[in-house]
């Protein structure tokens, strides 16, 4: 059986504890490449989980002619670069969320793809979810009739401002780090971009917003509610709500759980509980990406909707005033 061969440009957490353990979950994945800046990193990582190389910058990993795709789970201001520079190369790229700080880069660094003949892919792992695909397939099929209000939250604990998360330089913020979720999560299960963007932040004494509160607004009456936020005392939230005409559904699932997953749906008065069985998102993500690349699929998460993300991000940010230091 044909594997494409995966090189991982970095050794940060997401990819040892999430992104690397479902490429080995992968059926047409295999673990080829890992770089790092510091070799002795990447050396550690090849053995732990099987890569054939371990380079010991961006730039060698790049160079490799067998590498097929890329995944980058760099900081946020590296996205844009390093995604550039792999797709210049020649590889297909599996970026992590969000893509880039802006629509402008995400424009660029899709225009790179196209000019290269290549695929690139934002990471949204829990939007290759089955539990996902059925509460949307829900919606399309008019079982709470016409959608009027979405709620979606993710939030989680404070994290110390020397936290990467929590740096300006590097584009960090709740935002940025979590509100990725459930902006994307309104426009995914909406299918369309918002006629008006209200929102508002609380920000830190570095400008990082640590909780941002947005409406999208849409022509017809529909609304969806998204807050995200690093201030809890600790544990996290994540939850969403769907309100139609006829009904709703409501699940206390997190956005990348596996295993056995409920949702609710209540018409009429009366409620009932589904449940999906979910394996691992990041196997699942890198699986669709690795099938597109053998021509036996497409891309699950497209660049129409990557750019309409960025796009409503962008609206948002300017909103609160996140790019004047906020308000």
């Amino acid at each position: 059986m044909r594997k494409v061969k995966w090189g991982v440009l970095g050794t940060a957490d997401i990819a040892r504890g999430q992104t690397i353990p479902g490429m080995q979950q992968a059926v047409h994945c295999e673990l080829h490449a890992i770089a790092g800046r510091q070799p002795d990193k990447a050396e550690a990582f090849a053995e732990q989980f099987g890569f054939r190389r371990a380079y010991g910058s961006y730039d060698a990993l790049l160079a490799d002619p067998e590498v097929e795709a890329v995944y980058i789970p760099l900081p946020n201001h590296l996205h844009c670069e390093w995604t550039i520079l792999a797709l210049r190369s020649g590889k297909h790229v599996l970026c992590e969320k969000p893509l880039a700080v802006s629509a402008q880069q995400a424009e660029e660094m899709f225009r790179a793809a196209a000019a290269n003949d290549v695929c690139l892919m934002e990471a949204f792992a829990y939007l290759h979810s089955p539990f996902v695909q059925a509460v949307k397939a829900e919606l399309d099929a008019g079982a709470i009739g016409e959608v009027r209000y979405l709620e979606s939250a993710f939030l989680t604990g404070r994290r110390p401002d020397t936290d990467i998360r929590l740096r300006r330089e590097t584009f960090g913020g709740a935002l940025f780090d979590l509100g990725c979720y459930t902006v994307s999560m309104a426009l995914w299960m909406l299918g369309r971009e918002p006629d008006e963007v209200r929102a508002a932040a609380q920000f830190s004494e570095k400008h990082i917003d640590l909780y941002t509160t947005a409406l999208l607004l849409y022509h017809g009456g529909a609304v969806a509610k998204l807050d995200c936020g690093m201030l809890l005392p600790e544990g996290r939230l994540d939850r969403f709500l769907i309100v139609g005409t006829e009904g709703s559904i409501s699940s206390p699932a997190e956005f990348n759980q596996c295993g056995e997953i409920p949702y609710t749906v209540t018409r009429g008065g009366v409620r009932e509980i589904r449940t999906v069985t979910v394996p691992n998102n990041y196997a699942l993500e890198v699986e669709q990406l690795s099938r597109y690349i053998l021509g036996l699929e497409t891309p699950h998460v497209t660049e129409a909707f990557s750019l309409m993300t960025a796009r409503v991000t962008d609206r948002i940010l300017d909103a609160i005033g996140y790019r004047d230091g906020g308000h």
